[in-house]
């Protein structure tokens, strides 16, 4: 998993607000307990239903949405697609009982951070809602490579036409961003391009500030949903 513990709010900070949305009253009432006793957390709305889920988020604007999958009158998947044509603040995390890669590689692609599982002790939901708050992506057993595959797969008849246009990419850097998609490590990039780690490194610094991205997940999930892709990716001649 890709992830990065943060700090709760402090007193003299906002706090973290929260919507929880689950079909379960008895769970969201358990998690709200569990959320408000967090200092720094927040809980400001919870809806039984998708359709409510976004009604809450359009009139709360909260920092963070807990949206389970399964839900009465609007699948969670429908949930995103509507709430991903608002481009709020908001980070969505899922929280869901079961889920199968496709779904979750939809899920990401529409823009959810990441997905907990139900089941997963409560420290784990935790750090997974600072991963998120942090700008991260939580994916949580599924490794990253595997991940991007799925990705990949998903997209695969699509055109990737206009690569990099409009993010002032060097062929350079389009070449080492399609290795990120494929989870090359720095070393792999630099023995692949024959340059150094420390060349490596500056090139991904300068990737990150082109396309505003902070972590290499981010950064291959920004490529695939683009379709931005070198298929020379080898060393220059």
């Amino acid at each position: 998993m890709m992830a990065s513990a943060g700090m709760a709010a402090t007193p003299s900070t906002a706090p973290v607000t929260i919507v929880i949305a689950d079909d379960h009253q008895i769970f969201r009432e358990g998690l709200r307990k569990l959320l408000e006793a967090t200092p720094g957390f927040r809980v400001v709305g919870d809806a039984a239903d998708g359709a409510e889920a976004i009604r809450k988020v359009r009139e709360l604007s909260p920092d963070v949405l807990l949206l389970d999958l399964s839900m009465p009158r609007m699948h969670g998947l429908d949930t995103l697609r509507d709430l991903a044509e608002q481009h709020g603040k908001t980070r969505i995390l899922l929280l869901t009982a079961e889920i199968e890669k496709p779904q979750l590689v939809t899920a990401l692609q529409l823009g959810a951070r990441g997905a907990v599982m139900k089941e997963s002790a409560s420290a784990l939901l935790l750090k997974a809602i600072y991963c998120v708050l942090n700008g991260e992506y939580w994916v949580g057993r599924e490794s990253v490579s595997d991940l991007i595959t799925a990705m990949r797969t998903s997209d695969q008849d699509k055109s990737r036409a206009n690569a990099g246009r409009g993010y002032q990419l060097t062929e350079r850097e389009l070449q080492i961003m399609t290795l990120i998609v494929g989870a090359a490590g720095n070393k792999e990039i630099a023995d692949k391009l024959g340059i150094s780690e420390k060349t490596v490194k500056h090139h991904l610094t300068n990737i990150f500030d082109k396309v505003g991205v902070s972590t290499r997940l981010e950064l291959a999930m920004f490529a695939i949903q683009r379709r931005i892709e070198k298929p020379d990716s080898g060393a220059d001649n």
